[in-house]
């Protein structure tokens, strides 16, 4: 165990120990990639029954360790017990005959197939001609899922196909799969990193449910309201060690204490105190964006919108109600039907992509893997993608400097504290937060007149996210306009300025932060007042 260790024990710990065996119990785990200490000689206990938190950075080594105990990774050292027994986890497979699973962070479902067919995928009866042979049995599966799905609380419909479904219903499609072949114990990378606030309320729920049916959970966080409401008892990793370790009450004496004991978490977390949000300027410039009568002919608008330099305008509303077709229409990724989109006072309506962002806006995808990063090219690549005019690379215009180009992304790994063995390695080799990290730094080094900010700080740790909303803050004091869109409301009251709520694709509400009523953005984003009007 590291140096620093911290640990808040209860004196039930030893005694509880003796009686049960731990459902889980890690001995000196250690793993190497290359240079990179993904863990260094970690011990780690998780009791049956119980929803223990892996709390840490983006880059902690939190993934790379339930990784392991999946039987995806093999560990340089150390031991691996499941309820007492040792054992050698050479692949998923044998974690799954060892009650083991796991829901990644990305999901893995096939969209065009069913509910039924994805859960069964994979699963058929060994040897070429009992599964070449014999159909599968998609009536009995249909069957078990709904048991399943109704036993949990679910309410899946195993019919669906899984493309149809929202990002909430796909979580539970995920962990549906990992109980399908009897597993015990349940390990979440965090869970509600792509739900919208109802849908991770839902899947508290759920979770409190499989607890109450025996299930031991084991949930990968770097939220600390979410560690605080779910966990029994969180194990928090700092640079690939255990940092320390803490039980969590199920009630505090008072505020105090439960603040002092989210402080402590925070310090253990990234080696100091949270940090705090700057002062911001109230100075109003002349308008960034205007959108006037906009819409795509079909699932949005027509909308009229105005952000002001030296603001930061939040968009809102439920997952699917057109805030992903409107920064479709704003970067060009979609043909506007009717109406127009001025930056700067320049029509922009007719302009393709490439010419929007040369004019001043950059983009932080909701989905990085899907629009801001390629796996298989080096940090260096990534960094600079999207520059095409070669600046500030090219020494000519026919040649992109590697040196440059280095020197580049060396910058944006530093300012933005991104975990990465070399500048050379693939961004396959990073964590998904810090993926998101060298996303969020490469499109803030262009000095954007417009940064359109979907999701931002998705995936990111406190401190990190605290540095994203510090950079998008500076753009907006240096009198830049942002345009935030988060199913996080407390980013959004955290440093937005004004706030509009989307629903069915159209703007049905607008106040400032600073007069906002959350319960009042409750009913414009559910449809409630509408719904009471005669």
């Amino acid at each position: 165990m590291s140096a620093g260790f911290e640990a808040i024990m209860t004196k039930d710990d030893a005694s509880r120990s003796e009686l049960t065996p731990a459902a889980i119990r890690l001995s000196g785990v250690s793993k190497h990639f290359g240079p990179v200490k993904a863990n260094r000689s970690i011990d780690l206990t998780v009791q049956p029954g119980s929803v223990h938190g892996l709390l840490g950075e983006n880059g902690a080594g939190k993934s790379t360790l339930m990784k392991i105990l999946f039987g995806m990774i093999r560990p340089d050292a150390g031991r691996i017990q499941i309820a007492g027994e040792e054992v050698m986890l050479r692949s998923s497979a044998d974690a799954l005959a060892h009650g083991i699973g796991m829901v990644q962070q990305h999901f893995s479902l096939i969209g065009k197939l069913t509910v039924a067919e994805n859960l069964i995928l994979g699963r058929g009866s060994k040897g070429f001609a009992a599964r070449w042979l014999r159909p599968l049995d998609l009536e009995a599966a249909s069957r078990r899922a709904v048991d399943l799905s109704e036993r949990l609380g679910f309410g899946i419909d195993p019919s669906a196909r899984c493309e149809t479904l929202s990002v909430g219903a796909r979580q539970k499609v995920e962990i549906l799969k990992a109980l399908w072949g009897g597993a015990t114990t349940l390990v979440l990378d965090e869970p509600t990193a792509a739900l919208s606030p109802p849908d991770a309320e839902e899947l508290y729920a759920l979770l409190q449910n499989l607890q109450r049916d025996g299930t031991t959970i084991v949930l990968i966080s770097h939220k600390m309201p979410e560690i605080m409401r779910l966990c029994d008892r969180v194990t928090v990793l700092r640079d690939g060690a255990v940092a320390g370790e803490a039980e969590i009450p199920r009630a505090f004496a008072d505020a105090e204490q439960r603040q002092a004991l989210e402080a402590r978490l925070v310090r253990l977390m990234i080696g100091r105190n949270k940090p705090e949000v700057p002062s911001r300027s109230h100075h109003i410039w002349p308008t960034v964006l205007s959108v006037r009568k906009l819409s795509d002919g079909d699932r949005f608008g027509p909308v009229d919108l105005d952000v002001h330099g030296g603001e930061i305008l939040a968009v809102v509303g439920v997952e699917g109600n057109g805030q992903s077709q409107f920064v479709d229409l704003l970067i060009g990724l979609t043909k506007a039907k009717q109406g127009g989109i001025a930056l700067d006072d320049c029509d922009i309506t007719g302009m393709t992509t490439l010419q929007r962002f040369q004019c001043g806006i950059a983009h932080i995808p909701e989905d990085r893997h899907r629009l801001a990063v390629a796996d298989a090219m080096s940090v260096i690549d990534n960094a600079s993608i999207g520059f095409i005019d070669g600046a500030p690379f090219a020494p000519t215009p026919f040649w992109l400097s590697r040196k440059r180009r280095g020197r580049f992304a060396t910058g944006i790994v530093k300012r933005q504290r991104v975990r990465a063995s070399s500048v050379e390695a693939p961004v396959a080799s990073l964590s998904g937060g810090n993926q998101q990290k060298l996303v969020v730094g490469r499109e803030l080094s262009r000095a954007p007149r417009l940064m359109i900010a979907a999701q931002p700080t998705r995936g990111l740790d406190i401190g990190s996210t605290a540095a994203v909303h510090e950079a998008l803050i500076g753009l907006r004091d240096a009198g830049g306009g942002v345009l935030l869109l988060s199913l996080d409301l407390n980013e959004v009251f955290t440093i937005a300025d004004r706030i509009v709520v989307f629903r069915q694709g159209r703007i049905v509400g607008e106040t400032t932060t600073a007069n906002a009523d959350i319960d009042q953005i409750g009913r414009w984003m559910s449809g409630v007042d509408q719904e009471s009007k005669p």
